[in-house]
Protein backbone atom coordinates (compact mmCIF):
# COMPACT_ATOMS: atom_id res chain seq x y z
CA UNK A 1 0.00 0.00 0.00
CA UNK A 2 1.55 3.29 -1.09
CA UNK A 3 2.22 6.24 1.21
CA UNK A 4 0.74 9.53 -0.02
CA UNK A 5 1.18 13.05 1.39
CA UNK A 6 -1.43 15.60 0.32
CA UNK A 7 -0.92 19.28 1.21
CA UNK A 8 -3.51 22.06 1.25
CA UNK A 9 -3.47 25.20 3.36
CA UNK A 10 -7.13 25.10 4.54
CA UNK A 11 -7.03 28.74 5.55
CA UNK A 12 -9.45 30.46 7.90
CA UNK A 13 -11.10 32.23 4.92
CA UNK A 14 -13.37 29.61 3.36
CA UNK A 15 -13.92 30.10 -0.35
CA UNK A 16 -14.72 27.08 -2.48
CA UNK A 17 -11.28 25.88 -3.50
CA UNK A 18 -11.50 23.51 -0.53
CA UNK A 19 -13.63 21.11 -2.52
CA UNK A 20 -10.76 19.84 -4.68
CA UNK A 21 -8.48 18.74 -1.82
CA UNK A 22 -11.45 17.33 0.10
CA UNK A 23 -12.56 15.29 -2.92
CA UNK A 24 -8.95 14.11 -3.36
CA UNK A 25 -9.03 12.93 0.25
CA UNK A 26 -12.34 11.17 -0.30
CA UNK A 27 -10.94 9.36 -3.34
CA UNK A 28 -7.58 8.43 -1.76
CA UNK A 29 -8.73 7.31 1.69
CA UNK A 30 -8.71 3.53 1.87
CA UNK A 31 -6.58 3.24 -1.29
CA UNK A 32 -3.29 4.28 0.32
CA UNK A 33 -1.71 5.34 3.59
CA UNK A 34 -2.79 8.95 3.40
CA UNK A 35 -1.32 11.86 5.33
CA UNK A 36 -3.10 15.21 4.98
CA UNK A 37 -0.68 18.07 5.66
CA UNK A 38 -2.39 21.34 6.64
CA UNK A 39 -1.36 24.73 7.95
CA UNK A 40 -3.97 24.70 10.69
CA UNK A 41 -5.71 21.49 11.78
CA UNK A 42 -8.70 23.42 13.16
CA UNK A 43 -9.37 24.99 9.76
CA UNK A 44 -9.47 21.55 8.17
CA UNK A 45 -12.44 20.68 10.38
CA UNK A 46 -14.26 23.87 9.38
CA UNK A 47 -13.66 23.11 5.70
CA UNK A 48 -15.07 19.61 6.09
CA UNK A 49 -18.23 21.05 7.65
CA UNK A 50 -18.63 23.65 4.90
CA UNK A 51 -17.71 21.65 1.79
CA UNK A 52 -17.40 17.98 2.73
CA UNK A 53 -21.08 17.10 2.65
CA UNK A 54 -21.72 14.05 0.50
CA UNK A 55 -18.04 13.20 0.10
CA UNK A 56 -18.03 10.52 2.80
CA UNK A 57 -14.76 11.65 4.38
CA UNK A 58 -13.70 9.27 7.17
CA UNK A 59 -11.45 11.14 9.61
CA UNK A 60 -10.14 7.82 10.95
CA UNK A 61 -8.90 6.71 7.49
CA UNK A 62 -5.99 9.16 7.29
CA UNK A 63 -3.59 11.14 9.44
CA UNK A 64 -3.77 14.92 9.78
CA UNK A 65 -0.47 16.72 10.37
CA UNK A 66 -0.13 20.45 10.98
CA UNK A 67 2.94 21.76 9.14
CA UNK A 68 2.74 25.43 10.14
CA UNK A 69 3.93 26.54 13.59
CA UNK A 70 1.47 26.93 16.44
CA UNK A 71 -0.29 30.27 16.38
CA UNK A 72 0.24 30.52 12.61
CA UNK A 73 -1.15 33.72 11.05
CA UNK A 74 -1.15 33.78 7.23
CA UNK A 75 -1.13 37.58 7.27
CA UNK A 76 2.32 37.47 8.89
CA UNK A 77 3.74 34.68 6.77
CA UNK A 78 7.49 35.17 6.24
CA UNK A 79 10.67 33.32 5.29
CA UNK A 80 11.02 31.63 8.67
CA UNK A 81 7.45 30.32 8.52
CA UNK A 82 8.06 29.02 4.99
CA UNK A 83 11.22 27.25 6.17
CA UNK A 84 9.41 25.68 9.13
CA UNK A 85 6.68 24.37 6.84
CA UNK A 86 9.23 23.15 4.28
CA UNK A 87 11.13 21.16 6.92
CA UNK A 88 7.91 19.52 8.07
CA UNK A 89 6.78 18.70 4.54
CA UNK A 90 10.22 17.38 3.59
CA UNK A 91 10.22 15.05 6.59
CA UNK A 92 6.81 13.70 5.61
CA UNK A 93 7.88 13.37 1.96
CA UNK A 94 10.90 11.24 2.84
CA UNK A 95 8.55 8.37 3.78
CA UNK A 96 6.07 8.94 0.95
CA UNK A 97 5.70 7.34 -2.47
CA UNK A 98 3.58 10.23 -3.76
CA UNK A 99 3.45 13.91 -2.79
CA UNK A 100 0.56 16.10 -3.94
CA UNK A 101 0.04 19.82 -3.47
CA UNK A 102 -3.54 20.94 -4.03
CA UNK A 103 -2.42 24.49 -3.20
CA UNK A 104 -0.45 25.35 -6.32
CA UNK A 105 3.34 25.00 -6.02
CA UNK A 106 4.89 23.59 -2.84
CA UNK A 107 8.42 22.41 -2.10
CA UNK A 108 8.48 18.86 -0.72
CA UNK A 109 12.22 18.55 -1.25
CA UNK A 110 11.50 15.95 -3.96
CA UNK A 111 9.42 15.68 -7.16
CA UNK A 112 5.68 16.03 -6.57
CA UNK A 113 2.33 16.67 -8.24
CA UNK A 114 1.24 20.33 -8.12
CA UNK A 115 -2.34 21.45 -8.92
CA UNK A 116 -2.54 25.10 -9.97
CA UNK A 117 -5.70 26.94 -8.90
CA UNK A 118 -4.67 30.57 -9.51
CA UNK A 119 -2.28 32.67 -11.58
CA UNK A 120 -0.64 34.24 -8.53
CA UNK A 121 0.99 31.10 -7.13
CA UNK A 122 4.17 32.62 -5.72
CA UNK A 123 6.30 33.68 -8.70
CA UNK A 124 5.90 37.46 -8.88
CA UNK A 125 7.51 37.64 -12.31
CA UNK A 126 5.01 35.17 -13.77
CA UNK A 127 2.09 37.00 -12.15
CA UNK A 128 3.25 40.26 -13.73
CA UNK A 129 3.67 38.54 -17.10
CA UNK A 130 0.22 36.93 -16.93
CA UNK A 131 -1.45 40.27 -16.18
CA UNK A 132 0.68 42.21 -18.71
CA UNK A 133 2.01 44.62 -16.11
CA UNK A 134 5.33 45.40 -14.40
CA UNK A 135 6.28 43.50 -11.27
CA UNK A 136 4.76 45.00 -8.16
CA UNK A 137 7.00 47.26 -6.10
CA UNK A 138 10.12 49.20 -6.94
CA UNK A 139 13.81 48.47 -6.67
CA UNK A 140 13.56 47.58 -2.97
CA UNK A 141 10.85 44.97 -3.62
CA UNK A 142 12.85 43.46 -6.49
CA UNK A 143 15.96 43.29 -4.33
CA UNK A 144 13.98 41.59 -1.55
CA UNK A 145 12.61 38.99 -3.98
CA UNK A 146 16.09 38.36 -5.37
CA UNK A 147 17.59 37.87 -1.91
CA UNK A 148 14.75 35.55 -0.93
CA UNK A 149 14.76 33.40 -4.08
CA UNK A 150 18.46 33.42 -4.98
CA UNK A 151 20.22 33.71 -1.62
CA UNK A 152 18.07 32.87 1.42
CA UNK A 153 16.10 29.92 0.02
CA UNK A 154 19.17 28.11 -1.39
CA UNK A 155 20.98 28.61 1.93
CA UNK A 156 18.03 26.98 3.70
CA UNK A 157 17.87 24.15 1.16
CA UNK A 158 14.67 25.47 -0.37
CA UNK A 159 13.74 26.17 -3.99
CA UNK A 160 11.89 29.13 -5.45
CA UNK A 161 8.51 28.59 -7.09
CA UNK A 162 10.11 29.23 -10.47
CA UNK A 163 12.83 26.63 -9.99
CA UNK A 164 10.18 24.05 -9.03
CA UNK A 165 8.03 24.79 -12.08
CA UNK A 166 11.05 24.63 -14.39
CA UNK A 167 12.16 21.26 -13.01
CA UNK A 168 10.98 18.63 -15.56
CA UNK A 169 10.73 15.99 -12.80
CA UNK A 170 7.82 17.93 -11.24
CA UNK A 171 4.29 17.36 -12.54
CA UNK A 172 2.28 20.58 -12.80
CA UNK A 173 -1.48 20.62 -13.56
CA UNK A 174 -2.85 24.05 -14.62
CA UNK A 175 -6.58 24.54 -14.17
CA UNK A 176 -7.17 25.75 -17.74
CA UNK A 177 -5.56 25.71 -21.17
CA UNK A 178 -5.28 29.48 -20.82
CA UNK A 179 -3.03 29.15 -17.76
CA UNK A 180 -1.12 26.28 -19.39
CA UNK A 181 -0.40 28.47 -22.39
CA UNK A 182 0.81 31.37 -20.25
CA UNK A 183 3.07 29.05 -18.25
CA UNK A 184 4.50 27.50 -21.41
CA UNK A 185 5.33 30.94 -22.83
CA UNK A 186 6.96 32.04 -19.60
CA UNK A 187 8.71 28.89 -18.41
CA UNK A 188 9.32 27.12 -21.70
CA UNK A 189 7.64 23.88 -20.65
CA UNK A 190 4.61 22.26 -22.28
CA UNK A 191 1.79 21.95 -19.73
CA UNK A 192 -1.07 21.44 -22.19
CA UNK A 193 -1.41 17.69 -21.59
CA UNK A 194 -1.69 18.14 -17.82
CA UNK A 195 -4.67 20.53 -17.61
CA UNK A 196 -7.09 19.53 -14.85
CA UNK A 197 -10.34 21.48 -14.72
CA UNK A 198 -12.06 22.01 -11.36
CA UNK A 199 -15.79 21.30 -10.98
CA UNK A 200 -18.73 23.45 -10.05
CA UNK A 201 -20.57 22.27 -6.96
CA UNK A 202 -23.64 24.32 -7.78
CA UNK A 203 -26.57 22.21 -8.92
CA UNK A 204 -30.12 23.58 -8.69
CA UNK A 205 -32.48 21.50 -6.61
CA UNK A 206 -35.37 22.24 -8.95
CA UNK A 207 -36.51 24.20 -11.99
CA UNK A 208 -37.02 27.97 -11.87
CA UNK A 209 -40.53 29.22 -11.13
CA UNK A 210 -40.08 31.98 -13.68
CA UNK A 211 -37.09 33.57 -15.38
CA UNK A 212 -37.02 37.27 -16.08
CA UNK A 213 -36.33 37.35 -19.86
CA UNK A 214 -34.29 40.57 -19.60
CA UNK A 215 -32.44 40.02 -16.31
CA UNK A 216 -28.62 39.97 -16.43
CA UNK A 217 -26.82 38.71 -13.31
CA UNK A 218 -23.38 38.61 -11.75
CA UNK A 219 -22.32 36.67 -8.67
CA UNK A 220 -18.88 36.73 -7.11
CA UNK A 221 -16.46 39.06 -5.42
CA UNK A 222 -17.27 42.77 -5.66
CA UNK A 223 -13.72 44.08 -6.17
CA UNK A 224 -12.10 46.20 -8.91
CA UNK A 225 -10.45 43.22 -10.63
CA UNK A 226 -13.86 41.68 -11.38
CA UNK A 227 -14.82 44.76 -13.44
CA UNK A 228 -18.43 44.85 -12.25
CA UNK A 229 -18.63 48.48 -13.40
CA UNK A 230 -17.80 47.28 -16.92
CA UNK A 231 -20.75 44.86 -16.78
CA UNK A 232 -22.96 47.82 -15.82
CA UNK A 233 -21.70 49.64 -18.92
CA UNK A 234 -22.42 46.60 -21.12
CA UNK A 235 -26.02 46.40 -19.90
CA UNK A 236 -26.44 50.14 -20.29
CA UNK A 237 -25.24 49.96 -23.90
CA UNK A 238 -27.53 46.97 -24.61
CA UNK A 239 -30.49 49.00 -23.31
CA UNK A 240 -29.56 51.95 -25.54
CA UNK A 241 -29.03 49.76 -28.63
CA UNK A 242 -32.28 47.84 -28.35
CA UNK A 243 -34.72 49.91 -26.35
CA UNK A 244 -35.32 46.76 -24.27
CA UNK A 245 -35.61 46.94 -20.49
CA UNK A 246 -32.55 44.91 -19.52
CA UNK A 247 -31.84 44.93 -15.78
CA UNK A 248 -28.62 44.11 -13.95
CA UNK A 249 -28.40 42.43 -10.54
CA UNK A 250 -25.05 41.84 -8.80
CA UNK A 251 -24.67 39.50 -5.82
CA UNK A 252 -21.64 39.60 -3.55
CA UNK A 253 -20.24 41.31 -0.48
CA UNK A 254 -20.22 45.02 -1.22
CA UNK A 255 -17.77 45.79 1.61
CA UNK A 256 -14.79 43.74 0.38
CA UNK A 257 -13.34 46.89 -1.21
CA UNK A 258 -15.11 49.85 0.45
CA UNK A 259 -14.08 52.41 -2.18
CA UNK A 260 -15.22 50.23 -5.04
CA UNK A 261 -18.42 49.41 -3.20
CA UNK A 262 -19.20 53.14 -2.79
CA UNK A 263 -18.60 53.70 -6.50
CA UNK A 264 -21.03 50.90 -7.46
CA UNK A 265 -23.63 52.20 -5.02
CA UNK A 266 -23.34 55.56 -6.75
CA UNK A 267 -23.98 53.91 -10.12
CA UNK A 268 -27.02 52.07 -8.72
CA UNK A 269 -28.51 55.28 -7.29
CA UNK A 270 -28.75 56.79 -10.77
CA UNK A 271 -29.81 53.59 -12.57
CA UNK A 272 -33.15 52.17 -11.39
CA UNK A 273 -32.53 49.06 -13.51
CA UNK A 274 -29.43 48.15 -11.45
CA UNK A 275 -29.57 46.41 -8.07
CA UNK A 276 -26.86 45.32 -5.61
CA UNK A 277 -28.19 42.21 -3.88
CA UNK A 278 -25.46 41.70 -1.26
CA UNK A 279 -23.96 38.31 -0.37
CA UNK A 280 -26.22 35.35 -1.18
CA UNK A 281 -25.74 31.73 -0.13
CA UNK A 282 -27.61 28.44 -0.26
CA UNK A 283 -31.27 28.69 -1.29
CA UNK A 284 -31.04 32.47 -1.75
CA UNK A 285 -28.16 32.05 -4.20
CA UNK A 286 -30.09 29.38 -6.11
CA UNK A 287 -33.21 31.56 -6.37
CA UNK A 288 -31.07 34.46 -7.56
CA UNK A 289 -29.34 32.51 -10.32
CA UNK A 290 -32.55 30.82 -11.47
CA UNK A 291 -34.38 34.15 -11.69
CA UNK A 292 -32.25 35.52 -14.52
CA UNK A 293 -31.69 34.71 -18.17
CA UNK A 294 -28.19 35.99 -18.91
CA UNK A 295 -24.88 36.69 -17.21
CA UNK A 296 -21.90 38.82 -18.18
CA UNK A 297 -18.33 38.10 -17.08
CA UNK A 298 -15.79 40.89 -17.66
CA UNK A 299 -12.47 39.73 -16.15
CA UNK A 300 -10.18 38.88 -19.09
CA UNK A 301 -7.11 37.42 -17.39
CA UNK A 302 -8.74 35.03 -14.92
CA UNK A 303 -7.30 31.54 -14.51
CA UNK A 304 -10.65 29.76 -14.61
CA UNK A 305 -13.84 31.50 -13.40
CA UNK A 306 -15.95 29.17 -11.28
CA UNK A 307 -18.90 31.58 -11.34
CA UNK A 308 -19.17 31.09 -15.12
CA UNK A 309 -19.52 27.32 -14.61
CA UNK A 310 -22.25 28.11 -12.04
CA UNK A 311 -24.07 30.24 -14.61
CA UNK A 312 -24.09 27.28 -17.00
CA UNK A 313 -25.39 24.94 -14.28
CA UNK A 314 -28.16 27.44 -13.48
CA UNK A 315 -29.36 27.50 -17.09
CA UNK A 316 -28.13 31.05 -17.74
CA UNK A 317 -26.45 32.10 -20.99
CA UNK A 318 -23.16 33.83 -20.11
CA UNK A 319 -21.35 36.36 -22.29
CA UNK A 320 -17.59 36.19 -21.64
CA UNK A 321 -14.33 37.76 -22.89
CA UNK A 322 -12.55 36.18 -25.85
CA UNK A 323 -9.51 35.38 -23.67
CA UNK A 324 -8.89 33.91 -20.24
CA UNK A 325 -10.21 30.82 -18.51
CA UNK A 326 -13.86 31.89 -18.74
CA UNK A 327 -13.77 31.58 -22.55
CA UNK A 328 -12.82 27.90 -22.21
CA UNK A 329 -15.69 27.18 -19.86
CA UNK A 330 -18.33 28.47 -22.28
CA UNK A 331 -16.40 27.28 -25.37
CA UNK A 332 -18.74 29.08 -27.77
CA UNK A 333 -17.43 31.82 -30.13
CA UNK A 334 -20.97 33.20 -30.43
CA UNK A 335 -20.88 34.11 -26.71
CA UNK A 336 -17.38 35.61 -26.55
CA UNK A 337 -16.67 39.31 -26.95
CA UNK A 338 -13.61 41.42 -27.62
CA UNK A 339 -15.03 44.61 -26.08
CA UNK A 340 -18.00 46.25 -24.40
CA UNK A 341 -19.83 46.97 -27.63
CA UNK A 342 -19.69 43.37 -28.84
CA UNK A 343 -20.90 42.12 -25.45
CA UNK A 344 -23.89 44.47 -25.65
CA UNK A 345 -24.72 43.32 -29.18
CA UNK A 346 -24.64 39.66 -28.08
CA UNK A 347 -27.08 40.44 -25.25
CA UNK A 348 -29.42 42.20 -27.64
CA UNK A 349 -29.36 39.27 -30.08
CA UNK A 350 -30.01 36.78 -27.29
CA UNK A 351 -33.05 38.74 -26.16
CA UNK A 352 -34.47 39.38 -29.63
CA UNK A 353 -33.59 36.24 -31.64
CA UNK A 354 -35.41 33.18 -30.27
CA UNK A 355 -33.61 30.68 -32.53
CA UNK A 356 -30.18 32.02 -31.58
CA UNK A 357 -31.11 31.95 -27.90
CA UNK A 358 -32.35 28.34 -28.11
CA UNK A 359 -29.13 27.20 -29.82
CA UNK A 360 -26.99 28.89 -27.20
CA UNK A 361 -29.04 27.43 -24.34
CA UNK A 362 -28.52 23.91 -25.71
CA UNK A 363 -24.77 24.45 -26.09
CA UNK A 364 -24.53 25.89 -22.56
CA UNK A 365 -26.40 22.89 -21.12
CA UNK A 366 -23.86 20.53 -22.71
CA UNK A 367 -20.95 22.50 -21.26
CA UNK A 368 -22.64 22.47 -17.85
CA UNK A 369 -22.57 18.68 -17.91
CA UNK A 370 -18.81 18.68 -18.54
CA UNK A 371 -18.19 20.80 -15.44
CA UNK A 372 -20.69 18.96 -13.24
CA UNK A 373 -19.55 17.31 -10.02
CA UNK A 374 -20.31 13.85 -11.41
CA UNK A 375 -18.21 14.33 -14.55
CA UNK A 376 -15.42 15.89 -12.50
CA UNK A 377 -15.26 12.97 -10.07
CA UNK A 378 -14.84 10.59 -13.00
CA UNK A 379 -11.87 12.60 -14.30
CA UNK A 380 -10.42 12.81 -10.81
CA UNK A 381 -10.72 9.06 -10.23
CA UNK A 382 -8.85 8.32 -13.45
CA UNK A 383 -6.13 10.86 -12.73
CA UNK A 384 -5.45 9.77 -9.15
CA UNK A 385 -5.44 6.12 -10.18
CA UNK A 386 -2.73 6.96 -12.72
CA UNK A 387 -0.72 8.86 -10.13
CA UNK A 388 -0.83 5.97 -7.67
CA UNK A 389 -0.07 3.38 -10.36
CA UNK A 390 2.92 5.38 -11.57
CA UNK A 391 4.46 5.82 -8.12
CA UNK A 392 7.70 4.11 -7.22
Amino acid sequence: MKNVVLYYSFSFALGGGEYLPLSFISELQGKCRLTVAVDMASNFGRSCEAFGGGLGIDRSAFEIVQVAPQGYNPRRHGALTSHYRFRRLKKLAEKADVCISAACIMDFGRPAHHFINMIDFGDAAFTAFAHSRPQAGGAAAKAKRFLSDSVLRPLLGMRSRRSIVCDPRERVYPNSLYVAGLMEKFYGRNFGGDVFYPPTLFKPAGAPERRDPLKVVYIGRIVPGKLVHEIVAVVEEARALSGLGFTFHAAGRIDQDPGYGRMLRGLAETRPWMKLEGALYGAEKERFLLSGSYAVHAERDEAFGISVAEYLAAGLVPVVPDEGGAREIVDDPALTCRDRGEAARILVRLASDGGFRAERLAACAARAEFFSKEAYLGRQRELLRGILDGAR
